[in-house]
C-alpha cells in the first residue's frame, strides 16, 4: 500500500536506514582492525579503553567468523529492511525482531570487555549505542505502524 505510511513512520524508518548505515561504517572499521597488524592510536587510551586488544582477541570471531562481520551483515539487513522494505506491513515487525537480537548480542559483547578482557573498545560501544537507538526507534515504529492500521 504506497502512500498510506504516515509520515512518523517514514521519518522513523529514514532514521533507523542512517544508523544502520553507520553502523555498517563503524563495523568496517571494526574488521579493518581484526585484520590489521599495526597498532591502532585513536582507541589506545590507557589500560582501559584499547580498540586492539578487544578486536584481536578470542572473542573477535564466532567459528572463525569475524563479530564485526556479523555486525556488518546484521546492519546491512536492518539498512535493507528500512530502506527498501518500508511499506510493507510487517517490516517494523522485523525490525524489532532483528534489532532486538543485535541489541542481545552486543550486550554480550559488553560484557565480555568489563568482565572477560577488562578493556573497554570505542568502535564497540558507538556499535552498542547505535543498534540501541535502533531498537527504541523500532519500537517506535511498531507503535506507529498499530496506530495507523
Amino acid at each position: 500500500m504506497p502512500g498510506t505510511m504516515s509520515n512518523t513512520l517514514r521519518r522513523t524508518l529514514l532514521f533507523i536506514a542512517v544508523l544502520a548505515v553507520a553502523g555498517i561504517g563503524v563495523s568496517s572499521l571494526s574488521l579493518y582492525h581484526h585484520f590489521g597488524t599495526s597498532k591502532t592510536t585513536y582507541c589506545d587510551i590507557g589500560e582501559n579503553f584499547n580498540c586492539d586488544i578487544v578486536n584481536r582477541s578470542s572473542y573477535s570471531s564466532i567459528l572463525g567468523v569475524p563479530v564485526a562481520l556479523i555486525g556488518i551483515l546484521g546492519y546491512a539487513t536492518l539498512f535493507g529492511l528500512a530502506a527498501f522494505q518500508r511499506e510493507k506491513a510487517d517490516t517494523p515487525a522485523l525490525l524489532l525482531t532483528a534489532s532486538t537480537a543485535g541489541l542481545g548480542f552486543a550486550l554480550y559483547l559488553t560484557y565480555i570487555e568489563k568482565f572477560v578482557l577488562a578493556t573497554w573498545c570505542i568502535l564497540c560501544l558507538s556499535s552498542l549505542t547505535l543498534i540501541f537507538l535502533i531498537t527504541v526507534l523500532s519500537s517506535f515504529a511498531v507503535a506507529s505502524s498499530r496506530r495507523q492500521a
